[in-house]
């Protein structure tokens, strides 16, 4: 699962751009940090109450770690593999 997961989180974009998850429209900023160590995913569902929020972490160790913002782990990972770009940032 979490190869998975980063398969599909590494394809999502850095900056601001829209994703379709659920049959909605999701407004979604992926933020990187120290050299890309250290991520930050935040998702609003476009007209609706849905939120995603997450960190993830590249230690130098070779590990990774995921911290879902007071949500479930199988909420963001779920969001992530299943989300679909429709609109990435302009380069």
């Amino acid at each position: 699962m979490l190869k998975t997961f980063l398969v599909a989180f590494d394809r999502l974009p850095d900056g601001a751009f829209q994703a379709r998850y659920a049959g909605r429209g999701w407004n979604c900023v992926k933020s990187s940090l120290v050299n890309g160590r250290s991520q930050k995913l935040v998702a609003h569902e476009t007209g609706g109450a849905g939120y995603i929020s997450l960190n993830f972490y590249r230690l130098s160790c070779g590990n990774t770690r995921l911290f879902p913002c007071e949500m479930s782990h199988e909420k963001v990972v779920r969001f992530v593999t299943e989300c679909t770009v429709t609109d990435p940032p302009a380069r």
